[in-house]
């Protein structure tokens, strides 16, 4: 049986206040004719279908036109609901559309209900798996503690023990949504660490032929039965190095893997360039980098004057400019953006705390109130179908740019 392994569409997201609708439009026809000139059996979408709980019109108009396509082609398609997508928004008409060849799965409880795929070689066993938010599924599943490898691990249980009980031969295939491992993260997927710790171990999907992973917007492989597609766009200047691509598997009659990376198509190239703004304007070498989106870090002592504008002359589709003058080592302390990168939500809460009331830092006490609150947010959000907006600390906010004059806005 051939599958064909994607995720992380983020329907409705732009780059930096431009928008990707046409790029999103192309990719989801580059993956209905992938379908079709590759003789795929099935598609797993392995959530943030969405990149926000309430998408917009336009985005769903796009996931709407691509499940018709797929349902005319007669292409089981299996969907999961990411930490980006409302469960309950993404699940609606599932019982409808299952008849179809739609397989939304949103539900927590359904994780030991596999989609029967039939192929001339057997029976294959799809197990979806969302995106399951500990403080949320964890009661239901029986989670043995309160972090995500617990929650998955008991999911992955009801997925283990379904299997035992079905013929011998059935192959199986499970989608989720998680931070496994070994997977190597960028600034463009939203932090889950709250509530627990967000990694889980590679090891929770022992048993099962494939794991269709998604979360992670770079495409990899943890191990030949378990990978990332990524994400089919770069949604952030993180990405700038990531071929984009999909996961075509194919699963032999004794649930053997091969795997083959089908390029997605490249809306407009990335480029990261740094230095004094005459040199990003004048040097030969980066006349290569005039058509792509140019993320431009000046490292000038002193500000230049319109730098945006100066340098839109040269790179006219330049979206985001930095400042990180270079300075000696008696210089100024490292900019607060910078401060930010790569800090949680808990961390940077805890050192608003310390500097609002220099020389006495959250204590103990204070610092379980704050994981509460932001745990209370976080599950109010995702009871809802998930966070509404907010991205993971990256040193500037998601869509940052400069206006033509150098003010960086957000």
């Amino acid at each position: 049986m051939r599958f064909l392994h994607t995720s992380d569409w983020h329907l409705g997201r732009g780059f930096h206040r431009v928008s990707l609708l046409d790029a999103q439009r192309a990719f989801l026809d580059h993956l209905v004719d992938t379908v079709r000139a590759r003789r795929v059996d099935a598609v797993l979408v392995a959530g943030d279908v969405y990149d926000r709980a309430v998408p917009s019109l336009a985005a769903v108009e796009l996931f709407d036109g691509v499940l018709h396509r797929l349902a005319e082609l007669a292409v089981p398609t299996v969907l999961i609901s990411g930490n980006h997508d409302s469960p309950r928004r993404l699940g609606v008409g599932s019982g409808l559309m299952d008849a179809a060849g739609i397989h939304l799965r949103t539900d927590p409880a359904g994780c030991g209900t596999p989609v029967l795929l039939h192929a001339a070689s057997g029976p294959v066993a799809c197990y979806g798996l969302p995106y399951l938010e500990p403080s949320l599924a964890g009661h239901a599943l029986g989670a043995d503690g309160a972090g995500h490898a617990a929650v998955l691990g008991a999911a992955m249980d009801r997925v283990r023990a379904d299997l035992a009980a079905r013929p011998e031969g059935t192959r199986s295939v499970v989608l989720a949504h998680a931070f496994v491992t070994g997977g190597e993260a960028c600034d463009s997927e939203r932090d889950i660490a709250v509530g627990g710790v967000a990694a889980v171990p590679v090891s929770v999907f022992d048993g099962v032929d494939y794991a269709a992973l998604g979360h992670l917007h770079g495409c990899q492989r943890l191990t030949d039965r378990v990978r990332y597609s990524g994400s089919p766009l770069a949604y952030s200047f993180s990405e700038a190095g990531h071929r984009k691509s999909m996961w075509l598997v194919d699963l032999d009659e004794g649930g053997a893997v091969r795997a083959e990376r089908v390029d997605c198509p490249v809306p407009r190239p990335l480029a990261r360039l740094r230095g004094p703004l005459e040199e990003l304007l004048e040097d030969p070498a980066l006349e290569r980098h005039t058509g792509a989106w140019v993320e431009a870090t000046l490292t000038d002592a002193a500000r230049p004057h319109e730098p945006m504008a100066r340098l839109e002359k040269r790179f006219p589709h330049v979206v985001s400019l930095q400042f990180d003058p270079e300075r000696d080592e008696h210089g100024p302390a490292v900019p607060y953006a910078r401060r930010l990168r790569d800090r949680t939500d808990r961390q940077i809460a805890e050192d608003f705390v310390a500097h609002v009331r220099p020389g006495r830092a959250a204590d103990r006490q204070e610092r379980a109130m704050l994981g509460q609150a932001l745990d209370t947010v976080r599950v109010a959000a995702q009871g809802d179908g998930g966070p509404q907006d907010g991205e993971p600390h990256s040193g500037a906010p998601r869509g940052a740019a400069a206006r033509p004059g150098g003010t960086v806005t957000g």
